[in-house]
C-alpha cells in the first residue's frame, strides 16, 4: 500500500507542469462552443446542412453540420496558444485531421462516393505513420505469453485499424448526442490510462480533444427545453474524432516507455467497434456493401424499443465507462490479455446472434427500459 501511494504521488508530481495545459483544455471547450455557435448562421450559405430526406433521419428540419469544423478550429487554436512543443508526431495528428476535415466538409456538401472518404482516411493514416512515426508495431500478449510483433504487417495493420475506427465512429453517430458522448467517454478513459502509465503529455492531448467534444455536445445533446440538436458533427467531425481516438490509442499502447495493453484500448470504445464489426459481417454475408445505409445500428434498434436519443446515449455511455473500468481492473489483477480479447469477441458474437432477429433485440431493450420480463414484452415488427 505504501509503495502504491508513493507511486501515485510521483505521478501527481509529474502532472504539476500540466496545470496550465489542463487550464487550456477548459478554454478549448469554451472556444469550441463559441466557434460552433458562430458558424451556424453560415451553414446555409456554405451548403453545410443535413436535410431530413430519408427515413433513417428523425430530425424534422435542415440542421447545420458545422460541429466538426468548430471542433478542429478550437483544437488548432489550443495547440497554437498553449505552450506545447509541436513535434512531428503532433504535426502528423493535425495534418491528418485536416485532411479528414477538408474531405469530410466536401462530403457533407456534395455527398461524395464512399471511396473518396476511404482514400482520405488512408492518406491520414499514412501521414500518421511516415510523418509522425505513429504505428502499430506489436499487439502485446494478445495470443499468448510473448509479445506479438507485426513486422512488415505494421503499416497495413495501422492503416486498416485507422480506417476501421474512423468508420466505426461515423456509423455510430446516428442519434443526437450519441457520437459525442461515446467519444468523450473513450477520451476520458484514454486520459486516465495515460495518467496511470505516466504519459503526462498524452493526458493533455486527450483532455483537450475531449474538451472540444464537450463544447460540441452543448449544441448537440438533446435537453428538455431543446429536444433536438442544433448542430451535427457531420462526416468531417466523425472522421476527425475517429482519427483522434486511434492516434491517442497508438501513442499510448505503442510507447515502450509507457506500455499499455492494446486490448484495453479496444474496451475503451466498445460500442462503436462492436456495432461496426457486426454490421460489416452481416452485410457481407447478405452480399451488401458495408457502406450501405440502413436502420440496423444499435441506436436504431434502441429507438424502436422506445428509448429517446438522450436516453440511449446515456445508457450506452454508462456501459462503455463500466466496461472500460472493469477491464482496467481485470488487467491490474493480471487477467491474461487473451481472455479479455475473447470476452470482447464473445460480446460481438452475442450481439450478432441477438440482432439476427431484430424483434428479439428490440424486445430485450424494451424489457431493459421498462424493467419488465422478456415474456411480457410484445414482439416488435421489424421495418
Amino acid at each position: 500500500m505504501l509503495g502504491q501511494a508513493i507511486d501515485i504521488g510521483q505521478r501527481m508530481a509529474e502532472l504539476v507542469p500540466l496545470v496550465p495545459l489542463l487550464t487550456g483544455t477548459v478554454a478549448a471547450g469554451v472556444t469550441a462552443w463559441a466557434f460552433i455557435w458562430a458558424l451556424q448562421p453560415y451553414a446555409t450559405r456554405l451548403g453545410l446542412l443535413d436535410h431530413p430526406h430519408c427515413e433513417r433521419k428523425d430530425h424534422g428540419r435542415p440542421t447545420p453540420v458545422t460541429g466538426g469544423l468548430g471542433m478542429i478550429l478550437a483544437l488548432a487554436l489550443f495547440f497554437l496558444l498553449v505552450p506545447v512543443a509541436m513535434s512531428p508526431t503532433r504535426w502528423s495528428f493535425l495534418l491528418g485531421a485536416l485532411v479528414l476535415i477538408v474531405v469530410g466538409l466536401v462530403d457533407d456538401i456534395h455527398d461524395l462516393r464512399w471511396w473518396w472518404r476511404i482514400l482520405a482516411q488512408v492518406v491520414a493514416a499514412l501521414l500518421m505513420v511516415y510523418l509522425g512515426d505513429v504505428r502499430v508495431e506489436q499487439l502485446g500478449r494478445v495470443f499468448g505469453l510473448h509479445d506479438l510483433s507485426l513486422g512488415p504487417l505494421s503499416v497495413p495493420f495501422t492503416v486498416f485499424a485507422t480506417v476501421g475506427m474512423i468508420n466505426a465512429v461515423n456509423m455510430i453517430d446516428g442519434a443526437d448526442g450519441i457520437g459525442g458522448m461515446l467519444v468523450s467517454a473513450a477520451l476520458l478513459m484514454l486520459a486516465a490510462a495515460a495518467w496511470y502509465a505516466g504519459h503526462a503529455a498524452l493526458v493533455g492531448v486527450a483532455l483537450a480533444v475531449m474538451a472540444v467534444v464537450v463544447g460540441f455536445l452543448a449544441h448537440n445533446f438533446p435537453l428538455p427545453w431543446r429536444p433536438k440538436a442544433r448542430v451535427f458533427m457531420g462526416n468531417a467531425g466523425s472522421g476527425f474524432l475517429g482519427f483522434a481516438i486511434i492516434w491517442i490509442s497508438f501513442r499510448l499502447t505503442q510507447n515502450p516507455g509507457h506500455p499499455v495493453s492494446p486490448v484495453l484500448a479496444l474496451w475503451l470504445i466498445p460500442i462503436p467497434v462492436m456495432d461496426c464489426l457486426v454490421l460489416i459481417v452481416r452485410r457481407w454475408r447478405e452480399g451488401r456493401s458495408p457502406f450501405d445505409a440502413g436502420r440496423d445500428h444499435i441506436h436504431h434498434i434502441m429507438r424502436d424499443a422506445g428509448f429517446s436519443a438522450g436516453g440511449l446515449a446515456i445508457v450506452l455511455t454508462a456501459f462503455s465507462l463500466a466496461a472500460g473500468l472493469a477491464v482496467a481492473v481485470a488487467m491490474l489483477l493480471d487477467i491474461p490479455d487473451p481472455l479479455l480479447l475473447a470476452a470482447f469477441l464473445a460480446m460481438c458474437g452475442v450481439w450478432y446472434w441477438l440482432t439476427s432477429r431484430r424483434e428479439r433485440a428490440v424486445a430485450l431493450f424494451r424489457a431493459l427500459r421498462s424493467g419488465t420480463s422478456m415474456q411480457r414484452v410484445p414482439p416488435a415488427q421489424a421495418p
